[in-house]
């Protein structure tokens, strides 16, 4: 799971404010819905900077805190910040300092790849839409037909009416997520500080 893809998918397609998703619920319940069984649960995420978001650090600390205790292998590596030009609301330039991601998508690619070498699964369930994963299908389809054997990659992602991008990953199984499916992987927790809220 793409964690920030997955979010922001979620607040395009839905309009949620926070990632709400319960990443085991909605592996098991896309997995089954396929027929397929789940093996395990991969997550990766940048993590917002303390000194930069101390409200986004603090959630997304807890939400992996709580996704290490229930089984999901968690990636998260700290986000890259630079500052931007963008318009203010009197629509004079300023200067914002953004948070990036950077190395996520090549964690994923490298796993899957990885596991596939290493023959633990059958199908890789990818939860994102981001395009530079598209090579990884070759490459999967590669080590399929070494190995003799068949091998799956799907990406899922949240659709709705507000959804600008409705496209899985290039050369990949699409799976979309209507809302009443991403709702039923709610997780109900609250992951902000009392204070915050």
């Amino acid at each position: 799971m793409d964690g920030q893809n997955l979010f922001h998918a979620a607040r395009d397609a839905f309009g949620y404010r926070v990632p709400n998703f319960d990443p085991r619920r909605m592996a098991e319940r896309l997995a089954s819905g396929q027929g397929w069984r789940l093996d395990g649960v991969r997550f990766y995420t940048g993590l917002p900077s303390a000194a930069h978001n101390p409200k986004w650090h603090s959630l997304w600390q807890r939400r992996l805190a709580t996704m290490g205790t229930r089984g999901i292998e968690v990636f998260a590596k700290p986000l890259r910040y630079r500052r931007v030009g963008a318009p203010s609301s009197k629509g004079d330039p300023v200067r914002i300092l953004v948070g990036e991601e950077k190395g996520i998508d090549v964690r994923i690619a490298i796993d899957i790849i990885r596991l596939a070498h290493s023959r633990a699964y059958d199908v890789a369930l990818v939860f994102s839409q981001d395009q530079d994963l598209a090579g990884v299908a070759a490459e999967i389809r590669s080590i399929a037909s070494e190995q003799r054997r068949w091998i799956k990659i799907a990406s899922a992602f949240p659709v709705g009416p507000a959804s600008t991008n409705i496209r899985g990953i290039d050369r990949t199984d699409w799976i979309p997520i209507d809302r009443t499916r991403y709702d039923d992987c709610l997780d109900p927790r609250n992951y902000f500080d009392d204070a915050s809220e």
